[in-house]
């Protein structure tokens, strides 16, 4: 549930209220506000260059933590358009190629993982969201069991490549 306390129509107070088969937050006031708490839409790429993927770590995140490259869309992109910019922009690389992997719910952060294959090329230049990045040889990729690690998975199987053991 949304930790919203006041409508955004109209500033009253929301209540908590059965509507669509669940609890939602809805306007006390009656003005129709209903706080739907949606998740919000996710690219993830598996960006190969050379015939390596490349794993990045986030500033934000634990040294030896990699994963793939993420961003939200803006207004008006197409999630192909949005993955292929946040390559660009958080490696400087060109994108080739974009394939879909799959779709994918990330329920911890209330988003939907839209997942796809970037074949990339350039030099890579990493914007001040990234710490460090690995190239790491498909083989050699271990998916992990939520979030992009799923679409890691897929690729891997649907590539006929077998991956690392743990």
């Amino acid at each position: 549930m949304s930790a919203a306390r006041f409508c955004r129509a109209c500033g009253a107070a929301l209540e908590t209220l059965p509507l669509a088969g669940r609890l939602r937050q809805v306007c006390a006031a009656g003005c129709g506000h209903v706080e739907w708490n949606n998740p919000l839409p996710v690219v993830a790429a598996l960006v190969e260059r050379d015939g390596r993927v490349v794993l990045a770590r986030n500033q934000a995140w634990a040294v030896g933590t990699f994963g793939l490259i993420t961003g939200f869309l803006e207004a008006g992109e197409s999630p192909e358009e949005a993955v292929a910019r946040e390559v660009a922009e958080e490696l400087g690389l060109a994108a080739s190629a974009v394939g879909l992997i799959g779709v994918y719910p990330f329920e911890r952060k209330n988003e939907v993982i839209i997942a796809y294959h970037v074949v990339a090329a350039g030099e890579i230049v990493l914007n001040e969201e990234l710490a460090e990045y690995r190239l790491v040889a498909p083989e050699k990729l271990r998916p992990w069991d939520f979030g992009t690690g799923l679409a890691v998975r897929d690729w891997l199987a649907r590539s006929g490549i077998q991956s690392a053991s743990p």
